[in-house]
């Protein structure tokens, strides 16, 4: 059973993301004066007296739009309706009821889904308490009046949802869930890709590079494992951003990387890796996160002898810091090799957390210095004393020697590689941290 869902449902420009956002503890949802900037559904977890639940953000209702953006929205917002276990209606209280309200309203009423009405933007309750009376004739029942902005109201409002909550289940809570965030410059097929995972369109899918703005998270279930997926808005060059909602974006593309256990960087077949993949590569490397290079629209490409094991030594030469990742060719449209995806996120994110004993790291490091003696300097020569491990997420390894100085580069990439050779960790960096004795702490 997992945790229960509460989706925050209106018309545009309600204040849906402000309301989000503080339930939620952070800026999690971008905030704009421009209705429509929430177009996709935005998850984050959150607790109330006790009560873990997910909230989903949701872009703006407008039932008539005939826009194919502001269509999708409304496609996304009945998902979000589908999967929700409570659902906030949030309207706007200085400009009273509205048709969309009334249009919106028949529509949540037809779910049969427990609804709890928000009046927002109640920032002096005692001028707009007249208006409130409106708000009964949406039948829906008594309307909470809140201040997002001020966060006023809004403990009577979770008070309701919390009320509304289905019984509580053994096994609501779940922390063996494999984070994934789907990583790449825009228009490479990320949110294509989580689609055909999820056998529904959950991401909104358009030509239209940037589609995807919000870092949207996605509960996901399969033989191999439970999973978060989060579809990422592109992130592209910074020449190229002009807007300070695409500033956010990119924010929240990094932030999503720091959030993820293994990231999927996706890469355009036909295109090959740019200057801005390597860029985004490295982020995630720098992050110490698990990666998978992911080369999507594999079946657009004309195929000969040689032609998959070229492209891989293609793309290692240009990520050569990432020698590490697994390289995985997918078409997100047709589902080529896509079920794969799973065996390598599983075996990547368990590389990334894995755990060497003491004992047996020493005896590697012991053999690797018999094989290549450690470096000398001006008659010095380095000592390693001994190593532990100190973290995963990446693995890290803290190495004691007689003279941190005399510890160069090369040899801390020989060390890694033969650590590499002997304990797998395919798909994760791997750190070391130099100290002199007596510098344990």
């Amino acid at each position: 059973m997992s945790k229960p869902i509460v989706a925050i449902i209106g018309k545009p420009n309600v204040g849906k993301s402000t309301f989000f956002n503080y339930l939620a503890g952070s800026r999690i949802s971008i905030v704009q004066d421009t209705p429509g900037v929430t177009r996709d559904r935005v998850y984050a977890d959150t607790n109330w007296r006790g009560r873990n639940f997910t909230l989903i953000d949701t872009g703006g209702i407008e039932p008539d739009s005939e826009d194919i953006i502001l269509s999708q929205m409304r496609e996304q917002a009945n998902l979000a309706i589908q999967m929700a276990d409570v659902i906030i209606f949030l309207t706007d209280i200085r400009q009273g009821v509205t048709a969309a309200d009334k249009e919106i309203a028949l529509m949540l009423k037809k779910s049969g889904k427990p609804i709890v009405l928000v009046c927002n933007k109640a920032d002096n309750f005692e001028k707009e308490r007249q208006e409130i009376y409106e708000f009964y004739n949406l039948g829906i029942g008594e309307p909470f009046p809140i201040s997002a902005t001020n966060a006023i109201g809004i403990g009577d409002v979770l008070d309701e949802i919390y009320e509304k909550f289905p019984p509580k289940q053994e096994g609501e809570e779940d922390d063996d869930i494999i984070k994934v965030a789907v990583i790449g410059k825009p228009n490479v097929g990320k949110s294509s890709l989580i689609n055909k995972i999820l056998g529904q369109n959950r991401a909104i899918v358009s030509n239209i590079a940037g589609t995807t703005r919000d870092a949207i998270d996605t509960p996901f279930e399969n033989e191999t494992g439970k999973y978060i997926l989060i579809d990422t808005a592109g992130v592209r060059k910074k020449s190229k951003v002009t807007e300070s909602i695409e500033k956010f974006s990119i924010m929240r593309t990094l932030l999503a990387i720091e959030r993820a256990d293994v990231c999927l960087m996706m890469i355009d077949a036909q295109e090959g890796v740019t200057d801005q993949d390597a860029k985004i590569a490295g982020e995630a490397h720098e992050a110490g996160k698990g990666i998978i290079i992911v080369v999507n629209k594999w079946d657009a490409i004309e195929k000969e002898n040689g032609t998959l094991e070229n492209y891989r030594k293609k793309i290692y030469e240009k990520l050569s810091y990432l020698s590490y990742a697994p390289v995985i060719f997918i078409s997100a449209k047709t589902g080529q090799r896509v079920p794969k995806l799973f065996e390598l996120i599983h075996q990547v994110a368990e590389e990334n957390s894995k755990r060497i004993s003491t004992s047996v790291l020493n005896q590697v490091i012991n053999e690797a210095i018999a094989m290549v003696q450690p470096p000398t300097d001006k008659g010095k020569r380095l000592k390693i004393l001994y190593g532990t491990q100190a973290s995963t997420k990446p693995p890290t390894f803290v190495i004691f020697v007689n003279n941190k100085e005399l510890f160069h580069f090369s040899y801390e990439r020989y060390l890694i590689n033969q650590f590499r050779k002997e304990f797998g960790l395919q798909g994760t960096p791997v750190r070391i941290m130099v100290r002199e004795k007596g510098e344990e702490k």
